[in-house]
């Protein structure tokens, strides 16, 4: 396949041209090599600008195509671990994201409560935290005041976090373990309590009652979400 001057024969230049081709050596770089490619004898002996520059090219190519594609993959591993541990963190660190997964829940049987009488009220309530979603049944409080005002009080005592209850025969809210007492309005009447009970949001829509579960720190002065 080479003439008798030394110089690559046409059909050694179209393999060697269809091999960088196939490696990805650009047009230009053939190009390149056909203005200086020149043989010093056997197939081992080529130039600078011959056929070795380009297989040097070549490998430079094919180099650069891996590193491109490992710095790829390794950005791709990072937005996708940076996707699945942000829910995590911000439940942690975020109260505006742990703000923002609250919502409201239709609690049943505000329409047959009677006027001025607090009633135990409960409902399924689905709370999400991070990828954890959780099924319970939440109690409140409700005290009815007419067809569109209410006021609901969170059944957690605001002392140390056991659940108070109403007993009409005293006119007063009770908690059964350390004896902090609350008055039909949620003031502290007596006990260890440091705030009033706390309320919680809601929202009246065609008769019905929706409410937001919340949770507060106990033993504090302040209404702090948890």
């Amino acid at each position: 396949m080479r003439a008798a001057t030394g110089e690559p024969t046409a059909g050694w230049l179209l393999l060697c041209k269809g091999a960088l081709a196939f490696y990805g050596v650009s047009g230009r770089s053939m190009s390149l090599w056909n203005e200086t490619g020149e043989t010093e004898g056997h197939m081992g002996g080529y130039r600078a600008g011959g056929c070795a520059e380009h297989e040097k090219a070549s490998e430079v190519v094919q180099t650069g195509r891996r590193a491109f594609l490992q710095k790829s993959f390794g950005a791709l591993l990072g937005l996708v671990a940076a996707a699945v541990a942000w829910p995590m963190v911000a439940s942690l660190v975020s109260p505006s994201y742990r703000k923002a997964m609250v919502h409201f829940t239709k609690v049943p049987g505000f329409r047959s409560m009677p006027v001025g009488q607090p009633v135990r009220l409960s409902f399924p309530d689905v709370t999400v935290d991070a990828y954890m979603r959780e099924h319970e049944i939440q109690d409140v409080w409700a005290i009815k005041h007419s067809t569109t005002e209410v006021t609901v009080f969170s059944p957690i005592c605001t002392h140390l976090g056991c659940h108070h209850s109403w007993h009409p025969e005293r006119h007063e809210f009770i908690c059964p373990c350390h004896g902090s007492l609350f008055a039909i309005t949620g003031q502290v009447i007596g006990g260890p309590a440091l705030r009033p009970l706390d309320t919680l949001p809601y929202k009246i829509e065609n008769g019905e009652l929706w409410v937001q579960w919340e949770r507060f720190l106990p033993g504090t002065p302040e209404k702090i979400p948890v």
